[in-house]
This record gives C-alpha cells, sequence and structure tokens, in this order.
C-alpha cells in the first residue's frame, strides 16, 4: 500500500483579520480554524504529519494537544510554495503522495480528500487539485483550460488579465501530489510576481511543462472549500457550520424550538427525543442525556448530563454531572465538580460549586453550596450559605441524610452534620452535629415599643 503525507499550511498572519492572533487560532464551533481541516485529513490515516507554522508559532503549537505532527518552522512568510517547501526535510525519507490544504479551509470533508486521493493515483498523475466553480471568484487563483477541457494554467487574481478574472472556475489550494515530484517542482518555483512569493501553483505550470499528468477535483458546494480570511467570512462560515450541527442533531431525534439561535459545538453529543430551547449555547465535551428538556437561555459548558434532566429557564452550567431525573433553575449556576444525584433539585439562584448531592436533596432557593457533599433526600432551606473560605484557605462542609436545614442559616466551615439533624431557621452553626439532634441559636428575642417614634424625632431635630 502506497503512503500517504499531510502537509497543514498554518503559517500566515491573517492581516485582513485585523487581529494579534494567528488566523488559523480564531475559534469556529469551539475550536481553533486549523483542527478543523486537519481533524479530516487525519481520518485518512496518513503515515505522516507535517504542519506548517510561522507567525505565533508557539500558540499555534499549543492549541494542538497531541504528539503525533511534525511541526516545521517557516521563519519568513515567503508564500505557500515556500511554506512547503520547508517541510522536505521531513519527508527526505518519503516515497508517497502528500496532501497539501490550508489551515484556513475548516469545512473541507474527508469523502472529498479521499476522493482526491483515489483519482490521482487512478490516474498516475503528479499532481492533482481541488477546483470549484463560485458565481463571485474575487480573491482566488482561476482555473485555465484549452478547448478539451484540460487545464493549462492557474492565475493569481493580482496576475490575471480581465478576461483571466472572468473565469468562474477557481483553485481552492488543495492539492495531492508524489512527494518526488514536489519537492524537485518546488525547488524550481521563482518569485517573479507581484507580491515577490513563492506559489504553490506554480508546480502546476512546472508538472505541465515536464509532460506530467495534472488532474482536477470539483467540489459539488464551494461552502466545503470556502476560506476564512476575515471576521465577515469567519461569521458566515459559523453560522453555516451551526446550521448544519443542528440539522444533523434534528435528524438524530432532538427537537429545537428555535435552530437559529441555538449554538452547539462540534464535540457535544445529545441524546434522542431531548428537547433544546432557543438561546442555548452547548459547549466543550458536553453529552446530554435522552428525554432532557433545556428551557432555553442556557449556557452549558463540559457537562455530564442524564437522561429525563430537566433545565429551567436560564441556567449556566460548567464541568459538572448530573444524574438522572434532576431539576436545574431558573436561574442556578452549578461551577466546576458538582455532581447533582438522582431527582436532585437545584432551584432559583442557587449557585453550587465542588458540591457532592446526593439523590433526592433539593436545595430550591437562594443559596450557596461550596466545597460540600450532602447525603440523600436533605432539604436545604432558603438563604442557606456554607462558608468555606477564610481568606486563606477552603474548608469542607458535610451534611448527612434527611437532614433539614432552615432557612438563613449559616453553616461555618469545617463542619460535620450528621444524619437526620435538625438545622433550626436563622442558626448559625460553628461545630459538628451528631445524628438525630437539633441544633439553635439561643438568643433572646428583645423589643422597644415606640422606637420608631422616638428615632423619628430625633432626626426631625437634627435637620433643625
Amino acid at each position: 500500500m502506497e503512503q500517504l503525507g499531510i502537509i497543514l499550511l498554518a503559517a500566515g498572519q491573517g492581516t485582513r483579520m485585523k487581529s494579534a492572533l494567528p488566523k488559523v487560532l480564531h475559534p469556529l464551533a469551539g475550536k481553533a480554524l486549523f483542527l478543523h481541516g486537519l481533524a479530516s485529513a487525519r481520518r485518512l490515516a496518513p503515515e505522516l504529519v507535517a504542519i506548517v507554522v510561522g507567525h505565533g508559532a508557539n500558540a499555534v503549537q499549543e492549541a494542538y494537544d497531541g504528539t503525533d505532527v511534525s511541526w516545521v518552522i517557516q521563519e519568513k512568510q515567503l508564500g505557500t510554495g515556500h511554506a512547503v517547501l520547508c517541510a522536505a526535510a521531513t519527508f527526505k525519507d518519503f516515497d508517497g503522495d502528500i496532501v497539501i490544504l490550508s489551515g484556513d479551509v475548516p469545512l473541507i470533508r474527508e469523502g472529498t480528500l479521499r476522493e482526491m486521493v483515489g483519482h490521482h493515483r487512478n490516474r498516475r498523475a503528479a499532481v492533482t487539485l481541488l477546483t470549484t466553480v463560485l458565481d463571485e471568484p474575487k480573491g482566488y487563483g482561476r482555473i485555465l483550460r484549452d478547448g478539451k477541457s484540460a487545464i493549462t494554467a492557474i492565475v493569481e487574481e493580482k496576475d490575471a488579465s480581465e478576461a483571466q478574472r472572468k473565469v468562474l472556475e477557481i483553485n481552492v489550494g488543495v492539492y495531492v501530489a508524489s512527494a518526488s515530484f514536489l519537492f524537485a517542482a518546488l525547488d524550481r518555483i521563482h518569485n517573479d510576481n507581484q507580491q515577490g512569493e513563492y506559489y504553490l501553483p506554480d508546480i502546476v505550470a512546472i508538472a505541465l511543462g515536464q509532460g506530467k499528468k495534472v488532474e482536477t477535483v470539483q467540489a459539488s458546494d464551494g461552502r466545503e472549500v470556502m476560506g476564512i480570511n476575515s471576521r465577515e467570512e469567519l461569521a458566515f462560515m459559523e453560522k453555516n457550520l451551526r446550521q448544519s450541527i443542528n440539522k444533523k442533531w434534528m435528524a438524530a431525534g432532538v427537537t429545537f424550538k428555535d435552530p437559529d439561535t441555538t449554538y452547539i459545538e462540534e464535540s457535544v453529543t445529545i441524546g434522542k427525543d431531548t428537547v433544546i430551547g432557543p438561546n442555548t449555547h452547548l459547549q466543550g465535551k458536553t453529552t446530554i442525556g435522552e428525554r432532557c428538556q433545556i428551557d432555553g437561555s442556557a449556557f452549558i459548558t463540559d457537562m455530564e448530563i442524564g437522561d429525563e434532566v430537566l433545565l429551567k429557564f436560564s441556567v449556566v452550567l460548567t464541568g459538572s454531572r448530573i444524574d438522572r431525573g434532576a431539576i436545574i433553575g431558573p436561574f442556578a449556576h452549578l461551577r466546576p465538580g458538582t455532581h447533582l444525584g438522582r431527582n436532585v433539585h437545584i432551584g432559583n439562584f442557587v449557585e453550587a460549586k465542588a458540591a457532592q448531592v446526593g439523590d433526592g436533596t433539593k436545595a430550591n432557593h437562594l443559596t450557596y453550596l461550596g466545597d460540600v457533599t450532602i447525603g440523600r433526600d436533605t432539604n436545604i432551606g432558603a438563604g442557606t450559605i456554607t462558608c468555606n473560605y477564610d481568606g486563606f484557605q477552603k474548608y469542607k462542609t458535610t451534611i448527612g441524610d434527611r437532614v433539614q436545614v432552615g432557612s438563613d442559616t449559616t453553616l461555618v466551615a469545617p463542619i460535620s452534620l450528621g444524619d437526620d439533624v435538625y438545622v433550626a431557621t436563622a442558626s448559625t452553626v460553628r461545630h459538628d452535629i451528631p445524628a438525630g439532634a437539633l441544633v439553635f441559636n439561643d438568643r433572646e428575642e428583645r423589643v422597644r415599643e415606640g422606637w420608631t417614634e422616638e428615632k423619628r424625632r430625633k432626626m426631625k431635630g437634627n435637620e433643625k
């Protein structure tokens, strides 16, 4: 079996983005631009993958979570041909075909790349390039053909004549080339053009001049091969990709009340018969079970959500786990490290951080649960606070099963409440409480009759 290599070009600054961030690091559907095309290429099972970096090289390398690629540095950005040539040493002993693609073409499909490789090998071509037809091809190199439809040249728009600019078939910038031909050809290209750059498409002219076969594969959908060069194009691509993701989930049995306002990243998974309301954001490594309901205005990141969970209006959930049948919200906030058991209720204006909450427990109102472990079937009254931080260190609170915590209670950690404890309303608890005990603050209630009128007289006197 012939070897296959990948060269991904990710060295450019992307000046039209008007950003200090390298163009290929701008996020699309939750991940950097270059990672989309790279993922498609990796599915071809190549023996060798090289990524050419230049501007912001360190940042681009840090964005890739893996060690299975070779990094190639292009010290000076002298064009796409020069960028590929920088990878020559990496492919010194490589005997096979190389797929070349740009890091700013995120929607390129595995199927298209596989078709290119197959066509290239079947036709025994020196180089095969991907083309498409656009109604408005401004900015792209044009494909020139003879009367028999054979490719004769690629001309960059800046170097094209007025007649050539009217051609609608464009060079996408994705190639398959035999390694032996590719690097020999790159040694022969020149920079005698308006930009003073070494253009990768010039290998086509070299191949034709040597009588070698040049083939093309045409992409039917221009959106698949659209490059990102501006914020406007990035927004357009984001919209198209979001629509595609939502359609995929609807086809899999998920209901969207308003797909146009629902944002789902590619890394998210959703179970069938789940209903998602408007203005919902599902991000990161989030998994949602079957028959869940998300009312809307939810921001959910890196969550593990079980079946039949109800998320009421306006919740923010991050880095936590929710088991089957739980009810969250409205206006609830789960922070990282939280685990809610089955049928737990976390209600309005409740915040939980690193909280382990047992099955059937409820905290329905105005509560902060930080660094706490709570048992089964416990009720946390409105206004309860676990005081977990003294300004220097965090401390843990432990609450047992079937505990009743009255409203407006302050639990000063470190502290432990045993099973079946009853905490009276408006208590401040500073010590461990044994199982089955009642804890309350015995303070005398004092009343001064006539105090309000006396206060008013004093205030009136001060005004004079």
